[in-house]
């Protein structure tokens, strides 16, 4: 059986995991602590395909006709426990 790469997928935008030195820039820039940006699971499908940590910051680049490119960013945590 073979594995699918999600990030392949048409719909799926780019994911990096950031440097420390290019988040610690973000960081400052926007007067923010990493517990303050946007969460992702550690096991999302997108989160796993670039083997994301716990702690990672991943960046996740969209293009669009309208918006051009966007940037966000998502900070790795772990799912909770149900």
């Amino acid at each position: 059986m073979s594995t699918i790469n999600v990030l392949d997928h048409v719909m799926v935008p780019e994911h990096q995991i950031m440097g420390n030195e290019e988040l610690q820039e973000l960081l400052f820039k926007y007067h923010l602590t990493s517990d303050q940006l946007p969460k992702i699971f550690h096991d999302d499908p997108a989160a796993r395909a670039i083997k994301a940590k716990i702690g990672d910051v991943i960046r996740i680049t969209r293009f669009s006709q309208t918006a051009g490119r966007a940037e966000s960013y998502r900070l790795v945590v772990k799912r909770p426990k149900k």
